[in-house]
């Protein structure tokens, strides 16, 4: 029987165990493989003991329709910038070699690793130096390079459009502003969907720096042709054009990124500054990161994971299954993180916008 490693890296989303379970089934309908799982990402190889479970049908019978990773995972497990304590010194160190031996002496053929952009930057590091290592694109942020849909982004857009939905009725019976602060660090994919979905009068991508005479307009025109209330969707990286995104620095050891949130709340602060008028904020944070992976992310996790251990058993390293116009296809994990998906200022979506009298805030 041949070895075959799963792991989910990066930040959890809904449909990850779906993907787990499709690659168990495809394998256990194969018989000739055995699949095990490591926790917490690549911290399950480098840990001793190992944390490494095996993967039967028993256990991955139902997970399909839970949130999260029954593997669990770590966006500060970087085994190219690994957290380690040296001499009471915290640093970090290049484990990716010692990663490759372990999974070698561990007797894996093959690793599969569910990520998004910057996972599978490590992915791609890890095959240059000789693992055979297949990706699987997730992320709720949808901006990976090379694929129309990660897993849990369309469960992560459902999710905010019935906030905004729920928000809309209180908005409007209290003739407020309801601004809802939806996630998206450089990309507003979550954003432009779930404004468009629910209705929103204003949408403000990282991609369009926003100016804040265009919102105030915008609301003072809905408010004088009668319309008491205004819903605005805000991703976390927006910005205005004079501004910068609103982060702070994380203080985890090995946490790379710098944490975002507060646009909405800066946001308000300028509105009611300008506007006599009620506004508030409702951030939706990790709640788009949780629940039950809607159906299209559970039939989107079982193509992938499919097509991911069709490329094991054909001994086709280096590649990702991606969504592209319709057809599940493989790709290089080279070319899916060649460079970031962020929104382009001609797609459709942004067309659609406009053209439904949705004010993206630039001039």
């Amino acid at each position: 029987m041949k070895k075959l490693l799963l792991l989910t890296s990066g930040g959890d989303c809904p449909g990850l165990n779906g993907v787990i379970r499709a690659i168990v089934k495809a394998a256990a309908h194969d018989g000739n493989w055995q699949v095990y799982g490591s926790r917490r990402a690549y911290c399950g190889v480098l840990e001793t003991p190992h944390d490494i479970i095996h993967l039967s049908d028993d256990v991955v019978a139902g997970i399909h329709v839970r949130g999260g990773t029954i593997l669990e995972t770590v966006n500060k497990g970087n085994p190219i910038a690994f957290p380690t304590e040296i001499e009471g010194k915290r640093v970090l160190v290049d484990r990716s070699n010692e990663l490759i031996n372990v999974i070698s002496e561990l007797g894996f053929d093959a690793v599969i690793n569910l990520g998004g952009d910057g996972s599978h930057r490590v992915s791609q590091h890890l095959y240059e130096r000789g693992l055979n290592i297949i990706g699987v694109p997730k992320t709720i942020d949808n901006d990976l390079f090379g694929t129309d849909y990660t897993i849990g982004f369309q469960t992560a857009v459902d999710t905010a459009t019935e906030a905004i939905d729920r928000l809309i009725p209180t908005a409007q019976s209290h003739n407020r502003v309801i601004i809802t602060e939806v996630m998206g660090r450089d990309a507003g994919w979550i954003c432009l969907h779930s404004a468009i979905a629910a209705g929103a009068e204003v949408a403000l991508l990282p991609e369009i720096p926003y100016c804040i005479d265009t919102i105030i307009n915008k609301l003072q025109t809905r408010f004088d042709n009668g319309h008491g209330f205004a819903n605005i969707v805000i991703s976390e990286g927006a910005k205005p054009i004079e501004g910068e995104v609103v982060s702070h620095q994380s203080t985890e050891f090995g946490y790379e990124n710098p944490v975002l949130g507060g646009i909405a709340e800066q946001l308000a602060m300028r509105i009611k500054a300008q506007l006599p008028i009620d506004v508030r904020v409702t951030v939706l944070g990790h709640i788009q990161r949780g629940g039950t992976p809607n159906a299209f992310d559970r039939v989107l996790g079982a193509e992938y994971g499919v097509l991911a251990f069709e490329l094991v058993k054909q001994g086709k390293f280096g590649l990702i299954p991606v969504h592209k116009n319709g057809e599940i296809k493989p790709i290089s994990l080279k070319e899916a993180t060649s460079q970031y998906r962020a929104i382009p200022l001609e797609h459709v979506l942004i067309k659609t916008a406009r053209s439904m009298g949705i004010c993206l805030g630039d001039t």
